[in-house]
């Protein structure tokens, strides 16, 4: 009976200051919203970021740090140390270790996008998140030395379709003033989205990337040496070497053997890293500052509770009659008190609310805008049982923070009478 007069109290009470404090739930509200979406998008994007690449049990290039193999071959972010000679790749084709193999050339861009130059092997092998295959959204996989396949991102930032001509760019940056003019290629296919970096990406075969760079010295065109569509047509281009190969074993038991054996391959210095470790060894070194950004918003929570707790307070000096009357009626100063617990606890419980469908409404609007135009999947999900724990801490926090207002009142209700709420 008492739990039910103290809320039924706390919600006429509620009521009445529903102006005042509906400010107060608003930026509480905010603050709780942003709490669960940096811990939303926390999730999300270490999923993302670890289902960069799967099923793939080797990545194999040039003697280097394994971060640095990983960054450029599967991020595209920096560039080889060196490249593995043609014969190298050869030879790893002859290892009956190995199930199937994916070269990988780089070394050129489009408007800024990395170029890759590959085989079949890439659209057939390649797996991402949980072993999905890379599939088309139209056209096919290039066929002829001048085809390319545009990633998703490329496709619409570039706003390219079936059958355009592109002219691919000399070296990796930005801004080339080194363009492969006299070798068009043509889009046959444009990839779904995948949410990882090979929506960031242009794909042409190992033929095309050797034909481009026929007659091409430290980076500058010789003139009359280059070659057109049509002088390219029927010739053998086999590469000299490749930046590097991603390796897929037929039994998993022997990864860790031929990883040795490639670390101390006599025929050049080669580098073989598991893309697993290198990718939790990089998510290790990025997770300090998402910790820390978390950790911020956690302080904007506490920091909107401390003001729900001023507000409380200010209101107190206004509810001098209201108790003195609960008082005369029989109302007991831990009833008074508990009108403020259940309060404070009603407002967080509302935010919590009101963030939860915030959160989810900003999933569903950002999430296939995000896919799109920046290759970051955040798929609406139901939350996970650290979600929930944090979104829970705001009400438990709610509660520890009332026992201040509560207090305050429980004290003043002890001495308060009708006659002083009255003077």
């Amino acid at each position: 009976m008492k739990a039910r007069l103290a809320i039924s109290l706390a919600s006429a009470s509620l009521w009445h200051r529903r102006k005042v404090l509906a400010l107060v739930c608003l930026t509480l509200t905010l603050s709780v919203t942003l709490l669960l979406g940096i811990q939303y998008l926390r999730t999300e994007v270490k999923q993302s970021f670890t289902s960069t690449i799967s099923d793939t049990d080797l990545i194999i290039g040039a003697r280097s740090g394994q971060l640095n193999l990983l960054l450029y071959t599967v991020f595209h972010i920096g560039d080889a140390t060196n490249n593995i000679r043609w014969s190298t790749f050869q030879d790893l084709k002859e290892d009956s270790r190995i199930d199937w193999l994916i070269p990988i050339s780089l070394g050129d861009s489009y408007k800024g996008f990395r170029v890759v130059g590959t085989d079949q092997g890439f659209g057939k092998h390649f797996r991402f998140g949980r072993g999905q295959p890379l599939t088309l959204a139209s056209g096919q996989w290039f066929d002829g030395v001048f085809d390319v396949v545009l990633g998703a991102g490329v496709a619409k930032q570039l706003n390219h379709a079936l059958d355009d001509k592109i002219i691919l760019s000399h070296g990796g940056g930005r801004t080339s003033f080194s363009n492969h003019t006299n070798t068009p290629f043509t889009v046959t296919g444009i990839l779904d989205a995948t949410g990882t970096p090979v929506d960031q990406a242009v794909y042409i075969s190992l033929q095309g990337m050797e034909a481009i760079h026929v007659g091409w010295e430290s980076g500058i065109a010789i003139p009359g040496r280059t070659l057109t569509p049509e002088q390219a047509e029927g010739r053998n281009f086999t590469p000299g070497n490749i930046t590097a190969v991603f390796a897929g074993l037929d039994r998993k038991i022997l990864t860790f053997r031929v990883q040795r054996d490639l670390n101390q391959y006599s025929g050049e210095p080669l580098s073989a890293v598991l893309p697993g470790v290198a990718l939790s060894e990089l998510w290790r070194l990025m997770s300090q500052f998402e910790r820390a950004l978390l950790a911020i918003t956690g302080f904007v929570v506490i920091t909107s509770l401390i003001g729900l707790v001023a507000v409380l307070l200010t209101l107190q000096t206004q509810r001098a009659h209201e108790i003195a009357i609960l008082r005369a009626t029989g109302a007991s100063p831990g009833l008074i008190a508990s009108l403020y617990l259940i309060e404070c606890l009603a407002l967080a419980v509302v935010a919590c609310l009101a963030a939860l469908a915030f959160s989810a409404l900003a999933v569903s609007m950002l999430g296939p805008w995000l896919l799109t135009n920046y290759g970051i999947q955040i798929p609406l999900r139901a939350l996970n049982l650290d979600e929930w724990a944090l979104l829970i801490s705001v009400p438990l926090a709610a509660v520890v923070v009332a026992l201040i207002p509560a207090f305050s009142a429980w004290r003043q209700s002890r001495s308060q009478g009708l006659g002083s709420g009255a003077e």
